[in-house]
């Protein structure tokens, strides 16, 4: 059993030095990028939610 957790160990490590990592800028370029999408959809659906709210409100 421990074998195979040193073994299943050792091919990870081997798998991650294949990984090409982002550089500091592109992470910080592409964390940017969610976050204003995130805001922007944020702000949409409190939109939404307003109107509907209202539209309920006057139906009621």
């Amino acid at each position: 059993m421990i074998s195979k957790a040193l073994e299943f160990l050792s091919e990870v490590k081997v798998e991650v030095k294949k990984v090409t990592w982002p550089s500091r800028k592109e992470a910080m370029g592409g964390t940017a990028v969610v976050v204003v999408v995130v805001f922007l959809i944020a702000l949409f659906l409190g939109i939404v939610d307003a109107l509907l709210s209202k539209i309920i409100q006057a139906l009621i």
